[in-house]
């Protein structure tokens, strides 16, 4: 994936291309932005219940980015990305 792809195709393509799983998550932490981990062979991608639009179609392409080793512009300062393994 090319940081141009994922930074230019539209979201809904660029997550059924991927075959990524969209979860709306009921966390209701405001300092929550998302998450994405791998569950099998397919990535899960879980949005803020919330959030504006404009706001997680970038942080979705952030996040997704992280996950497929992209190399993209760093996210806001605010934003904090903790990577988890299991």
């Amino acid at each position: 994936m090319s940081p141009a792809r994922l930074l230019s195709a539209p979201l809904p393509d660029l997550l059924a291309d991927l075959e990524v799983q969209l979860v709306e998550s009921g966390i209701a932490d405001e300092s929550f932005f998302g998450a994405v981990f791998r569950l099998e062979e397919r990535l899960v991608l879980v949005a803020p219940s919330g959030c504006p639009t404009d706001e997680w179609d970038v942080l979705a392409r952030g996040l997704l980015g992280q996950a497929l080793g992209v190399s993209l512009p760093a996210l806001p300062s605010s934003v904090a990305a903790v990577e988890v393994v299991s």
